[in-house]
């Protein structure tokens, strides 16, 4: 299309639509006015959308030259000229057009890694973040989703993500419990009854992004946004080479897990190791770890622990709640345009519901396939090994509570448990009670 016909021809192109829109020309006037005789103009698309006549459509304001200056002429003439007038005023100027509801803006590609092996089910939910924003932006914002080691091992993403070596990364934020075990808090929570659901309700509503940011910004001075999305489920006890049948099993035992989990498992006696979950496995296989603990049956029985373990052990208070954190550079967010930030948050909204439909979905079928193909012995942690965790946490929480801001997101979260806990388990009906009326399980 030619240059010169350009503005003429967006704007035949609107007024055949049916839209209702006004050409404004502004002459600037004064110190403001440029002196290179250039006349300036806008287009207002305030009323696309609105079903006004193709003879109304050009609308002429009366205090406007054109106007004045098209007095008595009919609409149709008028409109040819107007238009033919705009194209050579386009074609000998430079022309400013502001259409504030259609994007023009180019494609933004921002390079973000997951702390998760390719094949984990916790990268395919990293990449269904991806897909939804790619989507919503209508491919303006795009994401290019890498695996955990592309760039930087899975621990070091999230400084990889501050320095602006990685736009973007996906993880959960007991990953940097290092730097401050407060972070811990904002993953894997305290056990005091609610589940990851009431967890993001809580960081939503009940100050807890507030306070999130503050740690990261305020406290640690990160150049880091986050966002919290995706409720897991409680995470099994983990992958033993014996049933464990009281918490005396427990020490002694090299033994993976992360955030303040690692507490609570030194607390009962274990002796604790850390390390990013696709090196679990080849630890165990090396006699590095005794038993160890990563998240779901999905991604336990993808990650190969039935080759190193056929000992299963469900229900547990270690990580009772977690959820994934979302990281963007935050120089990279904060040059992004309101848009582009609106959709990055409703994607993460979006793909944490998702995230919890495909873990029911997945997480069931995988752990029957665990017990079925693989020949697992899954078996339900005794209720005593239970209570101990909750003792061990007690000692956990007084530990940790003496670093005031510790014991203020903790104070936070209790506030908010004692109040919204109490409504859930004084409105809903046992589950247990209904499952064993419908479907008679033993057990």
């Amino acid at each position: 299309m030619p240059a010169k016909l350009g503005f003429a021809w967006l704007c035949t192109k609107l007024c055949n639509a049916g839209r209702n829109f006004r050409i404004k020309f502004r002459l600037p006037r004064g110190r403001d006015a440029p002196n290179d005789g250039v006349a300036r103009f806008r287009l207002n698309t305030a009323g696309f959308g609105k079903n006004i006549p193709r003879e109304e459509t050009m609308t002429e304001r009366k205090d406007t030259p054109v106007a004045s200056e098209k007095a008595g002429a009919s609409k149709k003439s008028g409109r040819r000229q107007f238009l033919r007038g705009a194209g050579l005023a386009g074609a000998a100027a430079v022309a400013t057009v502001a259409m504030p509801q259609v994007s023009r803006a180019q494609t933004v590609t921002l390079k973000y890694q997951s702390t998760w092996p390719t094949k984990d089910i916790f990268h395919e939910m990293a990449s269904d973040f991806a897909t939804r924003v790619n989507e919503l932006s209508g491919g303006r914002l795009k994401l290019d989703v890498l695996a955990a080691g592309s760039v930087v091992p899975a621990f070091g993403m999230q400084d990889a993500v501050h320095s602006g070596v990685l736009d973007a990364g996906h993880g959960v934020s007991a990953y940097w419990y290092g730097k401050h075990k407060a972070f811990s808090l904002f993953g894997t929570v305290p056990p005091f009854g609610w589940d990851a659901n009431g967890v993001l309700a809580w960081m939503n509503y009940g100050g807890g992004y507030r306070l999130y940011n503050e740690l990261v910004h305020d406290i640690l001075k990160l150049n880091v946004v986050g966002f919290m999305s995706g409720p897991m489920p409680a995470q099994p006890l983990g992958w033993f080479k014996k049933e464990v049948k009281t918490a005396d099993d427990l020490k002694n035992l090299k033994y993976r897990t992360v955030g303040l989990s690692a507490d609570l498992f030194k607390e009962l006696g274990a002796a604790v190791t850390i390390v990013a979950g696709g090196e679990i496995v080849p630890a165990m296989d090396r006699g590095l770890l005794d038993a160890a603990e990563f998240n779901n049956p999905s991604s336990d029985r993808i990650l190969g622990f039935p080759d190193v373990s056929k000992v299963y052990m469900l229900q547990s208070y270690h990580q009772a709640a977690e959820m994934f954190e979302i990281l963007f550079n935050k120089t990279k967010y904060d040059a992004m345009s309101a848009e582009q930030k609106a959709i990055l948050k409703y994607a993460a909204e979006a793909a944490s519901s998702d995230m919890s439909w495909k873990a029911l979905d997945r997480y069931s079928k995988d752990l029957a396939e665990l017990q079925t193909k693989d020949k697992v012995r899954v078996f339900r942690t005794p209720r005593a090994v239970q209570q101990a965790q909750l003792k061990a946490w007690d000692s956990v929480l007084t530990a940790q509570n003496q670093e005031a801001f510790f014991a203020k997101v903790v104070k936070s979260q209790m506030d908010w448990v004692r109040r919204t806990v109490r409504y859930e388990l004084l409105n809903n009906p046992s589950k247990d009670l209904a499952y064993n009326h419908f479907f008679n399980r033993k057990g």
